[in-house]
């Protein structure tokens, strides 16, 4: 009963929101009982009875990384993405595209050399301008773990954002990218880069409830699903469970 309730109300927002191409919230009718959180959104916790407001804070995690080194691409498509996806409402995930990318003043404006050349630098400008152009991470980050898990990253861009945001236009992207935005976007991402403490010394650098430790780094490097699992203080959501650990594979400066 409860289930036919949820996806009737699912019918009744898609059919009442003008000229939108998604329902009233953007999770799945299977997400709306969830968590109060997600339920809240949805308007429908007269719909999911037994959920209580959790008080808990949201585990932290901040990944700073490049967008075309392999050991970055390997954690945010295997471990940070799908754990996101399942446990998104006992977290809140931060990205930040530099990593060990330079940056100097010419002429007023800021010039950036990438580890791994200038087509990264491109790909760190342009998840830079997703993430500013979208605001949501339910909106931006399926974007980046589509270019992300493609075998060019700069080339799937454009068809991303097709796919996940048919509304938002390439150009809106492209605008920012090669305009003083996406220039003052990744000069603010090199400040926080480098205004880490303890300095990073590899990619990807995580950060866990803004902490880094070498532990910590393992942890979610090996089971980043594991690690949140266990690290909210909170009432578990049911898909918490153990997970395989992996060993640690990252990029160094």
């Amino acid at each position: 009963m409860r289930s036919s309730a949820v996806w009737l109300l699912c019918l009744l927002f898609w059919a009442v929101s003008e000229g939108e191409a998604k329902p009233a919230c953007n999770y799945s009718p299977a997400q709306w009982c969830s968590s109060y959180k997600i339920a809240a959104a949805c308007q429908v916790l007269g719909q999911c009875p037994g959920l209580e407001r959790d008080s808990a804070p949201p585990v932290e995690i901040s990944l700073y990384y490049e967008s075309l080194c392999p050991a970055c691409r390997s954690f945010l498509v295997l471990q940070l993405y799908p754990t996101w996806l399942m446990l998104h409402s006992i977290m809140n995930v931060t990205l930040v595209p530099y990593g060990n990318a330079q940056e100097k003043l010419q002429s007023g404006k800021w010039a950036f050399e990438c580890q791994h050349g200038e087509q990264e630098c491109l790909g760190n400008m342009i998840e830079a301008c997703l993430m500013h152009t979208l605001k949501n991470p339910e909106n931006y980050f399926p974007i980046i773990n589509c270019m992300e898990s493609a075998p060019y990253v700069i080339k799937a861009a454009e068809l991303c954002v097709r796919i996940y945001e048919p509304a938002q236009t390439w150009s809106t992207v492209e605008s920012c990218v090669q305009g003083d935005l996406g220039n003052q976007l990744m000069h603010r991402n090199a400040v926080q880069t480098e205004a880490l403490n303890p300095p990073h010394q590899y990619v990807p650098w995580i950060l866990v409830n803004g902490n880094h430790t070498d532990v910590l780094e393992s942890h979610a490097v090996g089971s980043l699903f594991n690690l949140v699992c266990n690290l909210y203080t909170g009432t578990k959501p049911e898909a918490c469970a153990k997970a395989e650990r992996k060993e640690l594979s990252v990029c160094l400066a």
